[in-house]
């Protein structure tokens, strides 16, 4: 029924419906429900550990029997200058001051981690039936150790010339990161924000340009985007926010608050939470401080003296400084477990479909 089975027939899954990694806002509650539906579901590993990873994959096995995918970050790790570090601070004091917190109090590192050898041997030990990678690869020997592995991988790519580069180094399919999208861009060729393609110009695009499979993610909440993006060549879609707001999401009241009033202009790329280019829904910090600027100390040092500012300021029902990663399809959220959501998805695009090829 779907026009397109390549995914379908590489991942062994039923549904060509990707349920995206969000690393703070979901664990394996949401990947189950997802892959019950028949969806690729997928475990956010950028901010676990070898053990917690290995402990995720087990759970979501122990509760169904379907393929899983292991998401990590393969940036370079940096280490923060101690000048912009202390300047960022500064520049956070006032709302330290206002928040009754000492601006000199020590904080913990950021931890965002990229793909390294301790996480290697827990792919080649768990053996998922996929991998993906943000912000592009990791070094070809543990790439190499993945595939070995025998496991598929995919990728994130934000232009044109990201997808021809990870196509080139044997990835199976590149997920088309459109401007829309929520949570972290998966730039590494480019750092212009200003430029980025939105996912309807980007995945025909994309998919005139590699012979592997694309993957749309980007402003898809509802059947109508999913049949637009086969449509322009996709063969399946990767969603995000419109999970958030299901009952396995685990973010907060208060970031479901901020879901639930979301309209079309209320998110906005920043790099003044992490140090890196995401969208989110605009707060008190993106508005007051960006939404983005030079004077971080770059990805991920900036979002560590965040982390008092946001228990604090949540004591009081205040977002003002949470992450409130979201794509611009927010308003279509709905609030539905997210098993019942890919399936109502699926039989809303495949409707779709059918009447566009009757």
């Amino acid at each position: 029924m779907w026009p397109d089975r390549r995914l379908l027939d590489l991942f062994k899954i039923d549904l060509p419906i990707f349920q995206a990694p969000m690393a703070g806002a979901m664990d394996t509650e949401l990947a189950i429900a997802a892959a019950k539906a028949g969806a690729l579901c997928a475990l956010p590993c950028a901010m676990l550990s070898p053990e917690k990873a290995r402990e995720q994959v087990n759970i979501v096995r122990q509760q169904v029997s379907a393929p899983v995918s292991m998401n990590f970050f393969a940036h370079t790790p940096t280490v923060p200058e101690p000048t912009k570090v202390a300047a960022w601070r500064e520049r956070l004091a006032p709302y330290y001051k206002e928040l009754q917190l000492d601006p000199a109090m020590p904080l913990p590192s950021a931890a965002r981690a990229p793909f390294d050898a301790a996480m290697c041997e827990v792919v080649e030990d768990v053996r998922p039936e996929v991998v993906s990678f943000h912000f592009g690869l990791p070094e070809a020997s543990l790439l190499r150790r993945v595939k070995d592995a025998g496991c598929v991988v995919i990728a994130s790519a934000t232009i044109v010339k990201e997808a021809v580069w990870l196509a080139e180094r044997g990835v199976d399919a590149v997920i088309a990161q459109g401007a829309e999208s929520g949570g972290h861009r998966s730039m590494f060729l480019t750092d212009d924000i200003a430029t980025q393609p939105g996912t309807f110009a980007l995945v025909p695009q994309m998919a005139d340009a590699v012979r592997v499979p694309v993957i749309a993610a980007g402003g898809i909440a509802d059947g109508r985007g999913i049949a637009a993006a086969f449509a322009l060549g996709a063969a399946g879609v990767q969603i995000g926010t419109a999970f958030l707001r299901t009952p396995e999401s685990k973010v907060n009241a208060i970031i479901r608050s901020s879901l639930a009033k979301g309209d079309d202009g209320s998110t906005a790329i920043t790099n003044v939470m992490t140090g890196r280019a995401a969208r989110g829904i605009v707060n008190r910090a993106m508005r007051e401080l960006g939404p983005v600027t030079a004077e971080g100390p770059g990805f991920p040092h900036a979002s560590a003296a965040f982390g008092p500012l946001k228990a604090a300021a949540e004591k009081t029902g205040s977002s003002d400084f949470t992450n409130l990663w979201a794509g611009q399809a927010v308003a279509l959220g709905r609030e539905l477990p997210a098993e019942e959501l890919v399936r109502a998805l699926a039989e809303d695009a495949l409707r779709r479909l059918r009447a566009l090829s009757a």
